[in-house]
């Protein structure tokens, strides 16, 4: 590789880590508790839990729970019930001031079988997990920050793909795995940071692609409402959002998704109005119990006056992108083990981000002294000319 090219593949990895290093500090940091949310939850004692009860218990009617979930805040409106992946005896009921997007929610636990409230009730909008979470998604600015950090998960992938380029012609004249213990600290905290980089690649590449991707959630969902979902609702075009008393009674709409897509299981439930649903639709959402199709939606859309079914369109294949990277980005689909790896390499992350760091504040001090910096693109670019 020439000279030349080795110094404009410098120039570019250096920029594109200095620019988005921080942030991508800031993630990894934040990322680690919430890889162990669930367990944390527990620890904390936010963790809600049903009762035990005999196995087979009936479960009480989906209007019985909403009417549970008004009395506690008749003020709000519901915007989405769900269920968690791990059981199906509790009902989450998300309410809000109107159907728009907002933190401003609050979420009633209600037990499935007894239709009564159960005594823990914790705020999902405060707290520690809260912080970490929010900082992760949108650093507190809603939509502009989401996107915001996509683009530094897209120079995060610049920096890999330049980083793995300029690799090759760093370790020319050293073994794999080679740390210059004899020479000054900066070139061996260098060694390291090259070494821990190329074993973190692949894993960070995947992890930084699919935060990058999911920063686009809000976006592909509207794109998925224009391009997949307008034809259908055509005839429902100018209708204002469906009055709560027009609607039809919830569980019908439930029992009626439930019966177009058989052997499903719900994940949760958009009113009408909402982000996720149109203004006269009820539109549920199904997954699979299979370790992957439990990760994949199936939208039926079932109209909130007659509890008819209008569609159940299947999902197009961005849409496939966006829900399977999820998991690959929180590595929550592997148990424990996968946790546990998650964070090992989150922790790998975190140390090859902040050498990087150290390693440019500390090039200033050294830059007297260039026989000795070997990621130095001038360097670089000598050992590997040949």
């Amino acid at each position: 590789m020439q000279s030349h090219t080795i110094k404009t593949w410098a120039w570019v990895h250096k920029w594109s880590s200095l620019v988005c290093t921080v942030f991508m500090l800031l993630l990894c940091l934040t990322g680690l508790p919430l890889i162990f949310h669930h367990e944390i939850g527990h620890l904390l004692g936010t963790e809600v839990e049903a009762p035990e009860m005999p196995a087979g218990t009936p479960h009480a009617s989906l209007d019985q729970v909403l009417d549970v979930a008004r009395a506690q805040y008749p003020e709000r409106i519901v915007q989405f019930v769900s269920k968690s992946d791990e059981t199906d005896d509790i009902w989450y009921v998300t309410m809000t001031p109107t159907p728009a997007n907002t933190d401003d929610f609050r979420t009633v636990v209600v037990d499935a079988r007894t239709a009564e409230l159960l005594p823990l009730q914790p705020r999902f909008d405060e707290g520690f997990m809260w912080i970490m979470f929010k900082l992760h998604v949108d650093l507190f600015a809603g939509l502009p920050g989401k996107l915001f950090l996509g683009f530094m998960g897209l120079l995060l992938l610049v920096a890999i793909v330049s980083g793995v380029v300029l690799y090759a012609p760093f370790m020319r004249k050293l073994d794999f795995g080679t740390v210059r213990r004899e020479r000054t600290a900066r070139v061996k905290w260098l060694d390291l940071h090259n070494l821990l980089g190329i074993v973190t690649l692949v894993w960070l590449f995947v992890v930084g692609a699919t935060g990058m991707i999911n920063t686009w959630t809000d976006l592909v969902i509207k794109y998925w409402q224009h391009d997949q979902l307008s034809s259908v609702l055509a005839p429902y075009q100018g209708q204002p959002t469906l009055a709560q008393a027009q609607r039809a009674p919830l569980q019908q709409s439930l029992d009626a998704a439930m019966q177009q897509v058989p052997g499903s299981k719900l994940s949760f439930i958009a009113f009408p109005g909402t982000s996720y649903s149109s203004p006269h639709h009820n539109t549920v959402f199904l997954r699979g119990d299979e370790p992957l199709t439990s990760k994949l939606l199936h939208p039926v859309l079932v109209d909130a006056k007659t509890s008819a079914v209008t569609a159940a369109p299947a999902i197009p294949w961005y849409l496939t992108a966006l829900l399977v990277s999820q998991p690959l980005h929180f590595g929550d689909y592997g148990g424990r083990a996968m946790q546990i790896i998650w964070a090992l390499l989150d922790i790998a992350s975190i140390f090859v981000l902040g050498t990087g760091l150290y390693l440019w504040l500390k090039k200033g001090r050294t830059a007297a002294r260039p026989q000795e910096l070997h990621g130095d693109a001038k360097t670089i670019a000598r050992e590997a000319t040949p």
